[in-house]
């Protein structure tokens, strides 16, 4: 629980950056103890060799790694798992190696490692005792982490074993807290599984990777059981902090060449860490095709702004697809059947509509294509085909400046778990217009779209509608409690906002999305994670507003704010800089967006070149108290643009959406709504512009 202070006045240069960035939970923190800006690559002891290590089979493992010119690819950790250390700590407390299979020491092996330009990782448990029963880390973490630190430790996976029942989020903290007061930079790998749901807290704690999943085993089924655990989870991961259902079986035996490619590409896909756990001193050549990949691997180390996700299921075959940071999007079509079959998708189900061209090239054949929109090709039993997509034609028109209603626009693709996306109506049954009257806990609404999840709607922008809006929940069709669902919006494939998990029970959540500058959009729902009965939702009264096409850029950002810095894409959290949450206002969390606290008086440059300022502005959710009020205002040239009613949690956000056309500066003000500022974390949410 945040407890506020008087505020102290500081001043911060910002940069609001156009890139956009997908976002943990609500709950998490922005800042890991070491920022990473890719998943780490490398090699693990454990899927090949257990508890069968030594130092020996350490070093030789380094050396293959840059025998084979791996550590050109990005692998670079070489992480020692459980069982490297002694059965008792040292008179000082300390962990010792194993003396029989470390007899050399950690530093020694670590020194081994650094002079072959790779790094060393090591393992512990947040427990009494790690899960092969040596001594754990619970109660230990500093005298462990400066262990760490001396022995030049570069990556700690942290287990789970024996945590005797000690709330998760409290025990992973200590261990992220001694590591950044270690003196070294670490990354924390936070290996949570079981019950707990590590994306809810890891990124607090400060972890750059979090366990998913449980244990993978090299079989098809495992794989299988790890991916299908992946869905849902893609509004947790960013471009510092990373899902992780666990490490590569690639190359240990027990699954076939095309189901370890399948393996290595959906891994990749999901921007998973890409940790190798085979022998890596005697590999086939299959497998080091597989894993030597470099356009695979660019794939996964890429952040264009959401971590693969699964974009269409038709059963036993599915589309997976992720943005890329050049604007295409990467595609995997995936055959889980036991046959070779037919699967095709649509540039537009990725996220790349409106374009009269597309060019495609097959990563693992290396083959390019064009095609006026499909994407399809013929898929081995266990197997995939993965492809970079791009345009490579011309944009469609925009649409036509005003408000269109989405119930009424053309689409460009829509896919649905039981029946067709129905518009202006409710789901129903199967049947095309079997829906009745939209509603969301009593609310009707004349317009908007009615779905289960999983379930998509694309629409073409022609970059020129800067505000989506729509009220979203269960509808009333539907009672039973087992329905649950989640709202997501994207643009150009990219995660912009999301919706808590709304029930049957659950009254309509306003959704006001800044669009500007996407050429296309894509309405998402998907389950609560429990399965999809009884899912059905609605965008009720769902509106796009349209004026000139633009790009979407954003210039940078200076001024003052009341504690601590005004951060970039999480909230204002307490006054250290980067530690705030994603930013959350009226039950909705937003990728972008600008954290203060009253007063804050921030300046943005647009030197006459933009037409449109958009943000929904309200407290942050990182409050509860009812004291928080302020006032937002908003001025250009000194002249007053906008000043919002004294807005509150219990009144919820304000929408802003102003014509900024021919100024020069705009000063987003946070004032205090007049009973003093403590408490007053505001967010300008979703902050964009349209130039």
């Amino acid at each position: 629980m945040l407890i506020m202070r008087k505020p102290l006045a500081l001043s911060v240069a910002m940069i609001l950056g156009a890139a956009v960035l997908a976002v943990p939970s609500p709950a998490a923190a922005a800042t890991p103890v070491v920022p990473i800006t890719a998943p780490p690559m490398g090699w693990n002891s454990w899927n090949r060799f257990g508890c069968d290590i030594d130092q020996n089979l350490i070093r030789q493992t380094a050396d293959a790694i840059v025998a084979n010119n791996l550590d050109d690819l990005g692998y670079r950790y070489v992480n020692i798992d459980d069982c490297w250390m002694a059965s008792t700590r040292d008179a000082q407390g300390r962990l010792q190696p194993h003396p029989t299979r470390f007899p050399s020491g950690i530093k020694a092996l670590a020194d081994y490692v650094h002079a072959r330009g790779l790094k060393l990782g090591i393992y512990e448990s947040a427990g009494t005792a790690t899960c092969q029963g040596l001594p754990g880390s619970l109660d230990h973490e500093v005298i462990d982490a400066n262990t760490f630190a001396a022995w030049e430790v570069d990556l700690l996976k942290y287990d789970n074993c024996n945590h005797q029942g000690r709330p998760d989020a409290q025990r992973y903290q200590a261990m992220g807290d001694a590591l950044k007061a270690s003196g070294r930079a670490i990354v924390y790998s936070i290996c949570n599984w079981g019950l707990a749901e590590p994306w809810l807290f890891a990124p607090r704690v400060g972890g750059s990777l979090w366990r998913t999943t449980g244990d993978i085993t090299d079989t098809w089924g495992s794989v299988l059981s790890l991916l299908d655990q992946q869905v849902g989870l893609e509004p947790f991961a960013r471009n510092n902090g990373f899902n992780d259902p666990d490490m590569l079986e690639v190359g240990n035996g027990g699954m076939t060449t095309t189901e370890y490619t399948a393996h290595f590409s959906l891994w990749a896909l999901l921007n998973a860490p890409l940790l190798l756990g085979n022998d890596l001193r005697s590999m086939s050549a299959q497998t080091l095709a597989i894993i030597r990949n470099a356009e695979v691997i660019a794939v996964n180390q890429d952040w264009g702004g959401s971590q693969g996700r699964k974009m269409r299921d038709f059963g036993e075959t599915e589309v997976w697809a992720k943005p890329m940071s050049d604007g295409g999007a990467a595609v995997v079509l995936f055959n889980r059947t036991a046959a070779t079959a037919t699967i095709t998708t649509s540039a537009a189900e990725v996220g790349l509509g409106g374009s009269t061209g597309y060019a495609l090239r097959n990563l693992w054949t290396g083959a390019t294509s064009t095609s006026t929109g499909a994407v399809s090709a013929s898929v081995p039993a266990h197997g995939v085909a993965m492809f970079r997509v791009n345009r490579s034609g011309s944009l469609a028109a925009a649409p036509a400046a005003g408000t269109h209603q989405v119930g009424d626009a053309a689409w460009l693709a829509s896919s649905n778990f039981w029946g067709p996306a129905e518009r202006n109506r409710a789901n129903g049954e199967q049947a095309a217009g079997d829906g009745g009257t939209l509603t969301v806990n009593g609310t009707t609404y004349a317009k908007g779209v009615g779905v289960h999840a999983d379930s998509a709607v694309h629409l073409y922008l022609g970059r020129a509608c800067p505000l989506f809006s729509a009220s979203v929940g269960v509808d009333d069709e539907v009672t039973n409690a087992a329905a649950s669902v989640r709202f997501q919006v994207y643009g150009d494939g990219r995660l912009l906002a999301y919706s808590p998990v709304k029930r049957a029970a659950d009254g309509p959540t306003s959704l006001r999305v800044a669009t500007g500058g996407y050429a296309t959009l894509e309405l998402r729902v998907t389950d609560g994670r429990d399965n999809a009965n009884y899912d059905h939702a609605d965008w009720g009264g769902a509106t796009l507003t349209c004026a000139a096409p633009g790009t979407g850029s954003v210039p940078g950002f200076t001024g003052g704010n009341g504690w601590g810095p005004a951060e970039r894409d999480q909230s204002n959290g307490e006054q250290a800089a980067g530690d705030g949450a994603v930013v959350t206002v009226g039950g909705v969390s937003y990728v972008r967006g600008i954290g203060a606290h009253a007063p804050g008086d921030l300046t943005v440059n647009l030197n006459g070149a933009c037409e449109r300022f958009t943000a929904v502005a309200g407290i942050d959710a990182e409050v509860s108290s009812a004291t928080a009020r302020v006032v937002f205002t908003v001025l250009a040239d000194g002249a007053t643009l906008y000043t919002s009613p004294a807005v509150t949690l219990a009144s919820g956000p304000v929408v802003v959406d102003l014509d900024v056309t021919g100024r020069a500066a705009l000063r987003l003000v946070v004032g205090d709504g007049g009973n003093g500022v403590d408490y007053d974390h505001a967010d300008w949410a979703d902050a964009r512009l349209l130039c």
